[in-house]
């Protein structure tokens, strides 16, 4: 068994992070030529080139982002360690890495996560926002605990990852007063010719979307196709247009943006998933995120479709 030699890591850990062999051995105070020879002794020993040269820089090799992820846990933990030895905390805290898919709505990312600071145990929470491939590479290597997304995984994905449904929502669409008071006057008809920001092509809402306004013949303004669904929010505050975003945040959109809600996508749904590798949720953290997402969304679908039946009655 070849064991590791911790120095050597913390050499190449501190070139990795630093950028510079140079800024590297201002940091470690040694020789350049020093920190070169032992990273070079810790390739040798990994039979893996983990920098190589671009004109005058050095950049990382595909082993050489694995390396410094690996050393950056392991140097990680050590600090805790020693934090958790000089405090005499009885319980070092549990981590669990989420990744977030890029097109979830913050507010329904912060719902998702939300049971995590109530857990019972402390927990260190590693949240990673990124596209849905990128976060599935660092679920393959272990860097992440679970992701969180609103499309199951293709067949054809390159690993072997397992769907979790979380739950869904209705869509509503939301808007600026001076918007809702102008074209939502009697929805849906009204709203042909409104100003609508459109979500990015790559959610799982945009297709639906379209598809909706095919069904009712409406022909729409689109004004902007936005995939951050935070700027998304931003604009509609600022009166750019419509967006739609799940119902059940209607009421923290209204609080937070004084956006109101003019209508429900009839037919349109948002669906959350958890995607792992395990068919069977091992980690504690995650498996209870899981079963907790599970009950509130049922609870607030419910809820949801018993306001829209009884506005229905009194129509």
């Amino acid at each position: 068994m070849t064991w590791l030699n911790y120095h050597h890591l913390l050499y190449f850990w501190t070139v990795a992070t630093e950028g510079t062999i140079v800024k590297a051995s201002e940091v470690l105070r040694l020789a350049p030529s020093t920190i070169s020879v032992q990273i070079k002794e810790l390739e040798e020993a990994l039979d893996e080139k983990l920098f190589e040269r671009k004109g005058r820089q050095l950049v990382l090799t595909e082993a050489g982002h694995v390396a410094q992820a690996y050393a950056e846990e392991i140097f990680t933990l050590g600090r805790e360690m020693v934090d958790t030895l000089q405090t005499g905390m009885a319980q070092r805290p549990t981590r669990v890495a989420v990744g977030v898919s890029d097109v979830l709505p913050k507010l329904i990312v912060y719902r998702l996560l939300e049971p995590i600071f109530d857990y019972e145990d402390p927990i260190q929470l590693v949240c990673v926002e990124g596209e849905i491939d990128q976060l599935l590479g660092k679920l393959s290597i272990h860097e992440l605990d679970v992701v969180l997304t609103d499309a199951p995984l293709a067949p054809n994905v390159p690993i072997q990852a397992f769907n979790h449904p979380l739950g869904q929502s209705e869509v509503g669409v939301f808007g600026a007063p001076d918007l809702v008071e102008k074209y939502g006057k009697s929805w849906p008809e009204s709203f042909s010719g409104a100003p609508f920001i459109l979500p990015g092509s790559k959610t799982s809402v945009r297709r639906a979307l379209g598809g909706w306004f095919e069904r009712k013949e409406l022909h729409v303004h689109a004004v902007a196709e936005v995939d951050d669904r935070a700027l998304m929010q931003v604009l509609g505050e600022k009166g750019r247009g419509f967006f739609a975003a799940p119902a059940v945040l209607a009421d923290e959109v209204y609080e937070l943006h004084g956006l109101e809600q003019v209508g429900i996508l009839d037919g349109v749904k948002e669906r959350f998933y958890a995607v792992t590798l395990d068919r069977r949720i091992r980690h504690p953290v995650v498996d209870h995120l899981t079963q907790h997402a599970r009950r509130e969304l049922e609870k607030e679908a419910e809820a949801l479709a018993n306001a829209m039946a009884a506005n229905e009655e009194n129509s």
